[in-house]
């Protein structure tokens, strides 16, 4: 009887949910059904679904051999039921099992299918030799209530034009908040899907999350920029990223999808003698895509600015690389200011040493200067202070 019931099972990881999720909520239109052989084939062959652009196939190949002996003994019609880390999670009834080729799958995907590169061997090994199609259903999505926030957010200002960014902001620094600022002059409403990998080898995503939230309702007019999760499942990997973040943003409701010149997919080509990028193979979709300028700081001009405008050589120019900027955060030194907000840097040192300090409050009223009144303060207090001080210049 146990045997039996496992023959009915199929176990996916969090990563084919997720992108199960997103077809549900009807968040990958102009696809709204897992795929079978012959519109496999066809998407394939034209990068197409009812003519609008889809750059691979959407199908579920989950791996493993308890899958794979299932996937070969489901019959049309069956009821398979779907589980997620152990706990169930909706069922499917088969319509059409057929051989998929995980190699060419991976080269549909990224890109490539070089083994040797980390992001195409992790997808590659969660691939099976089948795939299914077949009408699902799944017990719970949050993602209808994240189109609820976007939606009262909308009502809220009153929204004609609602742009949307995909964003890690690991860690957020000087330059995204100017791109938020600028994207913000040009729209009524942003919505800043914040990453987020199954994989964090970096800041976790509530401490990412902690940090965009203080700077919008610090800094911002908070009612015009709502930030909503995005999972960052295999879809969004390689040379395709940048499309399928334009079908998810515009079925999410955005009309403009703003990205930075160093998003994944946007390199350019030659071809018919004119200058394109994978921006250019969008068809059917309306939403706008605007590719924004690189923002270093200038010593000369003594400001953020665009390197398109900066008249002055790299070599009076502070470049904004999230990973050496972490890479400081991580070995516990102080971003400077002109890299990161005091507050941003304190808040991220906090949670990556807790508890570093032997005594606070001696070392607090040691070296900083003080009101005169006894008061508790934290680390982040701590860390804020200490930027003010790295900020005096009278003795320099």
């Amino acid at each position: 009887m146990e045997s039996s019931r496992k023959n009915k099972e199929l176990h996916l990881d969090k990563e084919a949910a997720s992108a199960l999720c997103l077809l549900s909520a009807g968040l990958l239109s102009p696809v709204t059904t897992l795929m079978n052989k012959t519109e496999t084939l066809e998407v394939i062959k034209t990068g197409l679904v009812n003519e609008k652009t889809f750059p691979f196939p959407f199908i579920l190949s989950p791996g493993g051999k308890m899958n794979e002996e299932v996937l070969k003994n489901a019959k049309k019609g069956d009821r398979l039921e779907l589980f997620v880390d152990k706990e169930a999670y909706g069922h499917l009834i088969v319509d059409e099992i057929f051989e998929i080729n995980p190699r060419e799958r991976v080269r549909q995907i990224y890109g490539t299918d070089d083994l040797s590169h980390p992001g195409v061997k992790k997808i590659f090994e969660r691939l099976g030799k089948y795939a299914i199609s077949g009408k699902y259903d799944i017990i719970n999505s949050s993602l209808n209530k994240n189109k609820e926030l976007i939606n009262e957010a909308k009502a809220r200002v009153n929204a004609k034009h609602t742009t949307a960014m995909m964003m890690a902001a690991n860690p957020l620094h000087r330059a995204h908040e100017r791109l938020i600022r600028q994207t913000l002059d040009k729209t009524d409403l942003i919505v800043i899907f914040l990453l987020k990998p199954y994989h964090e080898n970096d800041l976790i995503y509530e401490t990412r999350l902690e940090t965009l939230d203080y700077f919008i309702n610090n800094f911002l007019p908070k009612n015009r920029v709502v930030v909503i999760p995005l999972e960052q499942s295999y879809i969004f990997a390689g040379y395709n990223e940048v499309l399928i973040d334009a079908i998810v943003a515009q079925n999410y409701g955005c009309n403009c999808l703003t990205i930075g010149q160093n998003h994944a997919g946007v390199g350019m080509y030659y071809d018919q003698n004119a200058h394109k990028s994978i921006v250019d193979r969008l068809v059917g979709t309306n939403i706008e895509i605007s590719i924004a300028a690189e923002y270093v700081y200038c010593n000369e001009c003594k400001t953020l600015v665009s390197t398109n405008t900066c008249p002055h050589g790299q070599h009076h120019h502070i470049n904004y690389h999230s990973e050496s900027i972490l890479e400081l955060l991580k070995i516990g030194l102080l971003p400077p200011a002109v890299l990161m907000r005091k507050e941003i840097s304190a808040l991220i040192l906090a949670k990556l040493f807790p508890d570093r300090f032997k005594n606070l409050e001696k070392l607090y009223y040691d070296i900083l200067p003080i009101t005169g009144l006894l008061e508790e303060h934290n680390e982040q207090d701590f860390y804020i202070e200490l930027m003010k001080l790295y900020q005096t210049t009278s003795l320099t």
